[in-house]
């Protein structure tokens, strides 16, 4: 399918069918829908009765393979999961064996005489290893092969791989779009999850970190040291990444900051008196200082330090930054 707010971006490609690249790279923010929009592109191109418009029919043999997920040549690179399904704190990539599996099998003959496709999402997924060995195809691709990457972080992809491809960037949708399909699914607290979520509609549900995380902006609010070694240990006991938690104080600290410019939050807004007196009674020079901080943390969001450790020291520098020491 194809979400609304992309379906100029859809008439587009469609328009210029016959004039198909060996590459297509979709760029946007995530949760978006540019997976959707990239699935209904490979449905299209492997469709054995597309319509005048170039869809698919959604009728033949094609499209039903498809739908059901065996499609003999439609391939899809992905992240791999643990085989019990939990990802907790592990960095998912896409491997250099996953590219090798595909690249060997779309040098032979099409199955069904068509089209071959290669879905990869997201692209930046890909470590340095696999990278390169989807770069070498794409260098000489195979012919009647197409490719079809997805990114929610094009600055992080090898630019001789960007080069290779016909970019599209597949905007957000508007406020008033997100905000409508997110009260049409019947989700609750819509406008302050998709405040959080930067106007992404289509993030996942997941009421415990929706609860951890309104726990700790309650506490940023009014920190106490017996509450920051209560609230470390119980994140520390959901196996959530030290990612996560910098995600979330990143925001908070961001509000802050507009805050002291006189401006609304973008991240918490059922939580805009709180931010403002924080913001009230600190500077701007220590809000940068412990924002460099979390920065410096960054590259280590998914590291094997101890989070408990992490989270611990993180709030114990904010408290004394809230405390104006």
């Amino acid at each position: 399918m194809i979400y609304p707010w992309h379906a100029s971006q859809w008439r587009q490609l469609a328009g210029h069918w016959q004039n198909q690249p060996n590459a297509w790279l979709f760029t946007g923010r995530e949760n978006t829908g540019k997976t959707a929009f990239a699935r209904f592109v490979a449905k299209a191109l492997l469709c054995e009765s597309p319509t005048a418009g170039n869809e698919p029919c959604g009728d033949c043999a094609s499209c039903h393979l498809l739908e059901q997920g065996s499609h003999p040549d439609f391939y899809e690179l992905a992240p791999e999961l643990p085989e019990d399904g939990a990802v907790g704190r592990k960095l998912l990539q896409i491997k250099i064996d996953a590219v090798r599996g595909i690249v060997d099998n779309i040098y032979l003959t099409s199955v069904r005489g068509g089209r071959r496709v290669v879905l990869v999402h997201p692209a930046e997924a890909m470590n340095v290893q696999a990278a390169n060995g989807l770069l070498k195809v794409l260098e000489e691709p195979p012919s009647h092969v197409v490719f079809l990457l997805v990114t929610h972080a094009r600055d992080k992809l090898l630019p001789t791989i960007k080069s290779r491809c016909r970019q599209m960037l597949l905007p957000a949708p508007s406020h008033q779009e997100a905000l409508a399909y997110l009260n049409d699914k019947g989700v609750a607290d819509a406008g302050s999850l998709l405040a959080f979520h930067s106007g992404a509609p289509l993030f996942d549900h997941m009421p415990e970190a929706d609860e951890m995380r309104a726990e700790l902006i309650r506490l940023l609010a009014a920190p106490r040291l017996l509450a920051i070694l209560d609230y470390a240990a119980a994140f520390d006991k959901q196996k959530q990444p030290l990612a996560v938690f910098l995600d979330w104080l990143h925001k908070w600290l961001l509000d802050i900051g507009l805050a002291q410019q006189g401006m609304p939050p973008l991240y918490y807004p059922d939580f805009a008196g709180e931010s403002a007196k924080t913001a009230a009674k600190t500077d701007a020079g220590r809000l940068f200082a412990l924002a460099g901080r979390l920065n410096r943390l960054v590259p280590y969001g998914y590291h094997t330090l101890s989070v408990k450790m992490q989270l611990e020291s993180l709030l114990i520098d904010y408290l004394d930054f809230w405390q104006n020491k």
